[in-house]
């Protein structure tokens, strides 16, 4: 950073109106982005001053710094300025809600151990106010020695005084207050052991200078026993060094008492004290909006009730409502198809415009409409108080195979497209939960499944009727499709977070906000960075996959003839005879199809057809399955073009389920039967058939590891329950 550069870091604990203020603050002028090699994330944004560029770091909410995981350790890094490739921080943000002003007291204790400037935003002080609260933030100011401005972000109250004193401090850095709650014994025993953690470094390093650790990590690796601090030390300096930890650790227990307790005693009793004369209580308004709608939302009958009520008509308007946009998008692809074709003779550059870049563009903008609305709701609820408590309610459930109540939501919304369900996660904050729910949100059945399912129910399933016509068959199979991926991702679930993502249980601290009229600016700010990182991060991957997609189907192959007979029909229909005209279009599917067989695409299906024989499918539906990457509903498409029907069939394509029905084995055994039908719809049902999905996973990730984990796994897991389906079918049905 340049002389004039200076850095806020703005951190606080979850439902202080962080992200309000900092929306605020920074004039809703945001980018985001990940910590280097992590998957924590940082939103960056500006705050206006005429001498100095002030950048805004907003970093996720948090109860307190002490690092159980790496992704938090990252915070405490980024505010003691030990993380590589970050600036150090200048000035501390600190949010605190005023209604819970010595519970959020606790945090502001650790971060004035941090020995640099802090500065405390009083948030939420209308609410404080409104239930009969009076916080005198001078008292505080002057018993915690730091500045303490009351403010209302949502209501933009007292925002000019804070940016001012935010200024003010970055141009004459006030004296840094350290805080030193702890009793005095607990820092003569640390300041005891960082000096033999120096001396062991260097005895072991040969007199090699070595980096140390902070003197606050220092401090956390003696009260947090396992936990990240502990974990760094022991990666830094060695066994030795965990060794003299434990012996140290024993020595203050022995002196001073459980360490499990000191900290949060000493912590609170320094919080009460930093309040005496603060707070104050004035004549109550009456009626408390806040108690009286909590005891109807969070009842355990009359808020299930209620909540269920609100998912189905959240979802239902998805469903509805986002058809329209996205037949807007799909109608524009089409036009701006046919402009093509009427501008450009057939050949490789238009079937590259057309097939490869127009269709690549559309298959990014069609998730945009759900992705938008999807974050709409979000953010209105979170913003009203309201998410909190969902994640209240349903969390019991939740916790049953390894997740949290915050887990439901992003799995709810993966039933209409696991894009916007996996970009969902967000509001997780622990990162093993966040992390699960991401690997199982794909098998939930997204509305690209149900064109499969529709077409392979109405060809195969017989038509059955029970209860007097009121339970279908067809109508059972549907439904089972569905609750076969909720019945695997269950166990899935419990299984990570007993293996790859196992870890202590994180406790489900939850603080229930104020009820608030929802910030519009700020609303729509998250709905338009959610879709903006969509369009540019995985977007980009999308468009590039998809073209790779085409040019495999297109290569290699000698297009020669089909781009006559496009000409033909192009050109010379108006004139020819209807019998020539269908005599032309039906050479061009057949010419298609025979391309397609020949095509790097057609030669992987004819490689894994041995594979995939015992699934009951041929190469045809392997082709179909691979050429579905990109999206699970191509398969109709890529079926049409390979039964020489063309691909602009659906699935209520009548000639399409005949062309299915009359498929034979060279044998004349048929292909298709109630078996082979069965096995393909659950291989979809469970597979990870969505690069888009993948692509999601990798960004909101940061890593390839777990989106190729999550294709290997789930492929696997689809191919066996295809297996086991098929195998078993074909033998009640024989």
């Amino acid at each position: 950073m340049n002389p004039q550069s200076r850095r806020v870091v703005l951190v606080g604990n979850p439902n202080t109106g962080k992200s309000t203020l900092f929306g605020v603050l920074s004039g809703l002028n945001v980018r985001t982005a990940n910590y280097p090699g992590v998957t924590i994330e940082k939103k960056v944004g500006r705050l206006a001053d005429p001498e100095l560029t002030i950048e805004l770091v907003d970093l996720p909410g948090t109860y307190s710094l002490s690092p159980r995981s790496p992704d938090e350790l990252v915070a405490v890094e980024v505010l003691t300025g030990e993380l590589p490739g970050e600036p150090d921080a200048d000035l501390i943000l600190c949010v605190v809600n005023a209604t819970l002003l010595r519970r959020n007291l606790f945090l502001v204790s650790q971060l004035m151990e941090l020995g640099k400037p802090v500065v405390i935003a009083l948030n939420m002080i209308d609410a404080a106010n409104s239930r009969g609260l009076k916080i005198d933030a001078q008292r505080l100011s002057e018993n915690l020695g730091v500045p303490v401005f009351a403010v209302s972000a949502s209501k933009r109250q007292g925002i000019d005084e804070l940016r001012a004193g935010v200024v003010a401090a970055l141009h004459e850095p006030p004296p840094v207050a350290i805080g030193k709650p702890l009793p005095a014994k607990f820092y003569e025993f640390s300041d005891d052991f960082s000096g033999r953690l120096a001396s062991l470094a260097a005895a072991t390093s040969g007199g090699v200078a070595t980096k140390m650790p902070s003197r606050y990590v220092i401090e956390r690796a003696l009260l947090d026993r396992g936990g990240e601090a502990q974990r760094q030390i022991d990666r830094q300096l060695g066994a030795d060094a965990g060794e003299l930890l434990e012996s140290t650790r024993k020595q203050i227990e022995t002196e001073i008492g459980p360490l499990s307790e000191l900290e949060c005693d000493a912590r609170y009793a320094w919080a009460k004290q930093k309040t005496d004369g603060v707070l104050g209580t004035a004549s109550d308004s009456g009626h408390r909006a806040t108690e009286w709608l909590d005891a109807i939302l969070i009842h355990r009958v009359w808020g299930m009730a209620i909540f269920i009520g609100l998912m189905f008509l959240i979802f239902q308007f998805i469903y509805a409502w986002s058809g329209i946009p996205m037949d807007a998008i799909t109608g524009t692809q089409d036009y701006l198809t046919s402009l093509v074709e009427g501008a450009m003779q057939p050949g490789t550059l238009r079937s590259l415009v057309t097939d490869g870049m127009i269709a690549g563009v559309g298959s990014v903008l069609i998730f945009l409409p759900q992705i938008a609305m999807l974050f709409l709701f979000l953010a209105i609820l979170e913003d009203c108080g309201y998410m909190a408590r969902a994640a209240f309610l349903v969390d019991r459930i939740m916790s049953l195979f390894g997740l949290s109540g915050k887990s439901f939501l992003p799995l709810m919304s993966s039933f209409a497209c696991a894009v916007p369900g996996v970009m969902a996660t967000r509001v997780i904050e622990n990162r093993r939960d966040r992390f699960a729910t991401i690997l199982v949100a794909p098998f939930m059945s997204c509305s690209a499944r149900l064109p499969v399912y529709l077409l392979l129910i109405a060809a195969f399933v017989p038509s059955v009727s029970y209860l007097g016509g009121f339970v279908s068959l067809s109508g059972l199979v549907l439904m089972a499709m569905y609750f076969v991926g909720v019945l695997v991702a269950i166990p899935t679930a419990w299984l990570l977070k007993k293996t790859l993502l196992r870890g202590e249980a994180a406790p489900f601290v939850l603080e229930l906000p104020e009820y608030k009229v929802p910030a519009i600016g700020i609303v729509f700010s998250r709905v338009w960075e959610a879709c903006k990182a969509f369009v540019i991060r995985a977007g980009t991957m999308i468009f590039a996959a998809s073209i790779v997609i085409w040019a495999s189907a297109y290569w290699p192959g000698d297009h020669t003839r089909r781009l006559e007979l496009q000409r033909l029909i192009e050109s010379e229909s108006a004139e020819a005879s209807e019998d020539q005209v269908a005599m032309w279009e039906t050479e061009l599917r057949a010419e298609s199809a025979k391309l397609l067989e020949s095509s790097v695409l057609g030669r992987i299906g004819h490689a894994i057809e041995p594979a995939v024989r015992p699934l009951g499918w041929d190469w045809k539906i392997g082709v179909g399955a691979v050429a579905s990457f990109p999206a699970r509903e191509v398969i109709i498409a890529t079926l049409g073009t390979i039964y020489s029907l063309g691909g602009d069939v659906d699935e209520e394509s009548e000639g399409l389920m005949s062309a299915l029905q009359d498929a034979k084995w060279p044998d004349g055994r048929p292909v298709y039967n109630l078996a082979v039908a069965l096995s393909i719809m659950v291989f979809f049902a469970l597979c990870a058939q969505c690069v888009s999905t993948l692509l999601v996973i990798r960004r909101e990730t940061n890593s390839w590891r777990w989106p190729i984990f999550s294709f290997v796994y789930m492929t696997g897991l689809a191919y066996l329950g295809a297996l086991v389906t098929y195998q078993v079918t074909i033998r009640l049905i024989s």
